[in-house]
């Protein structure tokens, strides 16, 4: 794994929007990295898979964002939720094939002094067919913190976002069309 620049460095020597910063952070060490977890780890993800199906993605992702969350902690930075967000409220769009998903997730991140700084936006591409990353993650940040905001922004972003459903929700959907 490529040793990443301290995250107080960075911040310190990049003074922009905080958000911003943090978001170039995270998206130069998932470029530096993400194959190399992927690689590192697959047996594990592969094992995950066959056991759990995409439940290895979230794995993958707490693989991923694991020195990110240390930096997190040495400087006092909270998300909330732990990166990459909360499943519950994520969305997720894809081909027909279920071989190239993306899935939205998102979390506020808090800084110890000047409370909520900004959202991060992970979006995960994957394959429900196997388990696969088909490309690199994408980071996105946004300044707007409280869920109806942040889905309001991404749903301007992207047309497809708008128009998924949260996954709760879409769950429901699921299981109400298994008992018809």
């Amino acid at each position: 794994m490529t040793q990443i620049t301290p995250l107080k460095e960075f911040m310190e020597s990049n003074p922009e929007n905080p958000i911003e910063v943090i978001e170039r952070y995270i998206s130069n060490y998932v470029d530096e990295n993400w194959q190399n977890v992927l690689h590192t780890n697959r047996d594990k993800l592969q094992k995950a898979y066959i056991e759990a199906g995409d439940m290895a993605y979230g794995t993958f992702l707490n693989l991923l964002f694991l020195p990110i969350h240390r930096q997190f902690k040495e400087l006092g930075i909270r998300p909330e939720p732990k990166l990459p967000g909360d499943f519950d409220i994520s969305r997720e769009w894809g081909n027909t094939e279920q071989t190239d998903q993306q899935r939205w997730m998102w979390s506020s991140i808090h800084s110890p002094h000047d409370g909520p700084l900004g959202t991060i936006v992970t979006i995960v591409f994957h394959d429900h067919t196997q388990f696969r990353v088909p490309r690199q993650p994408r980071i996105l940040a946004l300044n707007e913190t409280n869920k109806e905001d942040v889905v309001a922004a991404l749903s301007l972003m992207s047309p497809d976002f708008g128009q998924a459903l949260e996954f709760t929700v879409e769950y429901e959907e699921y299981l109400r069309s298994q008992q018809n």
